[in-house]
């Protein structure tokens, strides 16, 4: 893999990892359409640069991340059954990175999120800002979170499912979603990185900090853009994107 191919995984990774359509499933799909294999050392690439798009959280909340000691609390309550769960099932996660299983949990989400929103009523969701979640609903959060860990899911759309479920608004769900991202990918790419170090060639680390950066630089793009979209927009769109998605991955990688 060269320079262009990490710069062009950068971006799809920086804009993919918090909008809810699966990062995953988009570096397997643009991977595949590119003629990169799915070596151990390029999975450990797509799970590296996913640092870059979580310093973007760390960039752009910055404020409430180095001072709000309430909101680590939550964060840390919420990573528990994620932590625990990856830290114990991480040998069968890794066995389900298939096409079959990304293209299903595409098109499952898709149809979740675009029910949810045919119910969504703002008087049922009163959780309007962080400082008003609950410790309990913040572990349920993570419980929710959990479920990404099925490829094809997608971290942001399960967190983000999981909080208008439980009564957060659309920009709550969001943002604790994003925060939550901190915690959550800095262990899972620490812990893989780890486990897989030996994979990288020196030539590997140019294009690992390539796509870092690039991931980082398109991360917070995307950021802004979500937060400026639901202020007016549901989250239908993006339900039917991943339907679209989950049905190309049936075309390109299963027919």
């Amino acid at each position: 893999m060269g320079i262009l191919e990490s710069i062009i995984l950068g971006i799809v990774e920086g804009i993919t990892e918090f909008l809810p359509i699966s990062s995953t499933g988009h570096l397997i799909l643009v991977s595949h359409i590119m003629g990169i294999q799915q070596t151990t050392a390029h999975k450990t690439f797509e799970v590296a640069i996913q640092l870059g798009s979580i310093l973007a959280v760390v960039f752009l909340y910055r404020d409430r991340i180095f001072k709000d000691i309430d909101l680590w609390k939550k964060l840390i309550v919420a990573f528990i059954p994620t932590g625990v769960l990856g830290f114990l099932l991480y040998k069968i996660i890794k066995s389900l990175f298939s096409p079959y299983v990304v293209a299903f949990m595409l098109i499952l989400g898709g149809v979740i999120f675009i029910l949810i929103e045919k119910f969504y009523t703002k008087k049922e969701h009163n959780i309007k800002s962080l400082e008003e979640i609950p410790y309990l609903k913040a572990f349920f959060i993570g419980v929710f979170q959990s479920l990404s860990m099925i490829p094809g899911t997608s971290r942001s759309g399960a967190t983000i499912i999981g909080g208008l479920l439980l009564g957060f608004d659309r920009k709550t769900a969001a943002e604790f979603s994003f925060l939550l991202a901190v915690p959550t990918m800095f262990v899972a790419t620490g812990y893989d990185i780890f486990k897989n170090y030996k994979h990288f060639q020196p030539e590997n680390w140019i294009t690992l900090a390539t796509g870092f950066i690039t991931a980082f630089i398109f991360a917070v793009i995307s950021i802004k853009f979500l937060l400026g979209f639901i202020k007016k927009h549901t989250f239908i769109p993006f339900g039917i994107y991943r339907i679209i998605v989950g049905i190309l991955f049936f075309l390109i990688f299963l027919w």
